[in-house]
Formats: structure tokens, C-alpha cells, sequence
């Protein structure tokens, strides 16, 4: 799975690899928080989310942890979509305006690692 802002890869992450236990405790604890304390979704408050709202909460999130540099919250939102939500292939975020963001959560879409080109200069 990768998460890509402006058609860019930021994250991939590999499903191939065993989730330490302690990630997995606080994947446990970002679903309970989420369920006791409500979320706050597109100016609502949602007090019984259901895995999509979550999931579209934490998309949400892990776009503001990509533009403030906030790596360990980038990752743990990343993790958090690509356990939760196994079928994942993509997640393709838009920055519109100042501080908005489309997201979409692509099921569809494989992600086909990019590859650095080289560019050699013409001589004259």
C-alpha cells in the first residue's frame, strides 16, 4: 500500500511484514479512543463511527502529518489504514487551497512503485 500526496509516493508500506506487538496495542487503542470519545468528520461530531468514518478521520489526519513533517504520526495513521483496511491499495491525497485536501481511498488501483529516472545532459 502507499500513500501518495500530489501523485508523489510519501509512504509504502509492506503487508509482508509482522506488525510488532506494540503497534498493534496502539492500533487497539486508536479504535477504542475513537469509539468512546466520538470523531469530528466534516464539521460534524460522529459519536458511533462506523470503519469508514474512521477511516476517512485518520485519512484526514495522516494528510496534516505528511505537510508538518510529523513522521511518527504519518506512520502510525498509515499503519493504522493499511491494517484496518486490508484491500487498500492506495491512498491519493490533493492538497486544494490553502489548507484543504481531497483524499481518496483507492481499492481498485494498484500501487506500481516509481522508480527515480536519470537524466543525462545533451553534449555539445
Amino acid at each position: 500500500m502507499a500513500v501518495l500526496l500530489d501523485n508523489i509516493a510519501q509512504i509504502e508500506f509492506d503487508r509482508g511484514k509482522q506488525l510488532p506487538g506494540y503497534q498493534g496495542a496502539y492500533l487497539e487503542k486508536m479504535d477504542r479512543r475513537m469509539d468512546e470519545d466520538g470523531i469530528d468528520l466534516d464539521g460534524e461530531h460522529v459519536t458511533a463511527p462506523t470503519q469508514a468514518q474512521k477511516a476517512q478521520f485518520v485519512a484526514a489526519n495522516l494528510a496534516h502529518a505528511i505537510v508538518s513533517d510529523n513522521e511518527s504520526q504519518a506512520a502510525a495513521f498509515t499503519t493504522y489504514l493499511a491494517v484496518r483496511l486490508p484491500e487498500l491499495k492506495q491512498v491519493k491525497i490533493r492538497r486544494e487551497g490553502e489548507d484543504g485536501f481531497a483524499i481518496e481511498l483507492d481499492f481498485e488501483e494498484d500501487y506500481i512503485k516509481q522508480q527515480p529516472v536519470q537524466f543525462m545532459p545533451f553534449k555539445s
